[in-house]
Parts: C-alpha cells; structure tokens; sequence
C-alpha cells in the first residue's frame, strides 16, 4: 500500500515496531514449544473441508516425528497411504494402487507442513509471519508464508498445556484441512529404522 499522506506515514512509522515485536514474541513462543518434543508419535484424526464447509474427505491414522526432518505419517483403510521421510527422500506409497512414489525432500517448511513440528525450528521466522493468542492452558498461532508459491495461505498451530493439539491448513480457494491430535507423547525412544521404507515385491515405483 503506498502512504501519500505524511500523517499516514507517521502512523506507520508508530505501528510498525509493535507489529514486529509482536512477530517476535510469537516466534520465540512457538519455537520454544516446537523444541521441547525431540520425537512426537500421536494418533490423528483428519477432516477436510471445501470452501462452503462440506465434507470432502475424513481419514485417521498415526504418525511418528524426530527431530529433524524425520516423519512418518500412516492412514488408516480403507483409504490406507503411507508418507515417510528419513530426511532427504520421501517415500508415498499407496497399497491400492499398489504404487510408490519416490522424490527428495523439499527442505521449505511452506511446501512441507510436517517439517514444521520436524524440522529445524530456526526456519519458522525466515519462512511465515507469526501470530499469536494465548489464554489459560491454550496457545493458538497463525502462520502466514511470505512465499508467494506455498501450499496453503494460512497454518494455524494450537498447543493445550504445552502439548500439540490441532493443526489446521487453509489454502487458495478456501478449502480447509483439520487436524486433531490424539495421545500425544512426546520424548519418547524413536528407531530411526521407522523412517525408512522397505518397497514391497511387485510394486510400482515412480521416481520424481
């Protein structure tokens, strides 16, 4: 927006610097909850929306995270997909279709939302402009990408008694995709085995 009026400007020039301490407040709140968990494993239960809040697609499954970059994410059938990283490849398999997809890890946190809880948290400020509430027990962030070729417009993180919640992700045209986290544990032994993929016998293997 261009200011033409100096009292505008002016305003600006007052505005600006709570509007950046309050961006860091926020990244430093959010990166010391990310930093706590070195390995999260949790069930979840995902529900995506379109624009006018229709149902389009309810999954649930479990997912293993270490710190950094490593995730495993596991739907259950009937609509069963596997997503693994061991941080530089990342294997999608579909047993359906009977399909791996293999590729290299995109390192953006704004193309990859899992290395959000996974990755180098030091990222996070360089990546999104942060905001955040908090109110008793309850912390809610909202990320915003400064790229302008993300996945998704908006990212909200929500922490209850400094554990991970829900996540939900919210794109270009609006459609919606919610997140709950169940049985959280945090910290606990993780085999870095559980992060690579193993291709089964017959299955086709596409390369990207």
């Amino acid at each position: 927006m261009r200011f033409i009026r100096l009292l505008m400007l002016a305003v600006l020039s007052f505005t600006l610097p709570a509007v950046q301490a309050g961006e860091e407040a926020a990244a430093m709140r959010l990166t010391e909850l990310l930093s706590q968990a070195e390995t999260i494993s949790a069930r979840f239960s995902q529900l995506s929306l379109d624009a006018s809040g229709t149902q389009l697609q309810e999954t649930a499954g479990q997912l293993v995270l270490k710190r950094p970059g490593l995730f495993r994410w596991h739907t259950d059938q009937p609509m069963e997909q596997l997503l693994v990283s061991n941080g530089e490849k990342v294997w999608l398999y579909d047993p359906d279709l009977e399909q791996v997809t293999i590729q290299s890890l995109d390192q953006r946190l704004t193309h990859t939302p899992a290395l959000l809880l996974s990755g180098d948290v030091s990222q996070i400020r360089e990546n999104f402009s942060i905001e955040y509430k908090e109110g008793g027990s309850v912390v809610d962030f909202i990320l915003r990408p400064k790229a302008s070729d993300s996945l998704f417009d908006s990212l909200r993180l929500s922490f209850r008694s400094r554990v991970l919640n829900d996540m939900q992700l919210i794109d270009s045209i609006g459609q919606r995709t919610n997140i709950l986290f169940l049985n959280v544990k945090m910290n606990e032994p993780v085999d870095d085995g559980v992060f690579n993929f193993d291709i089964p016998e017959g299955v086709d293997v596409i390369q990207e």
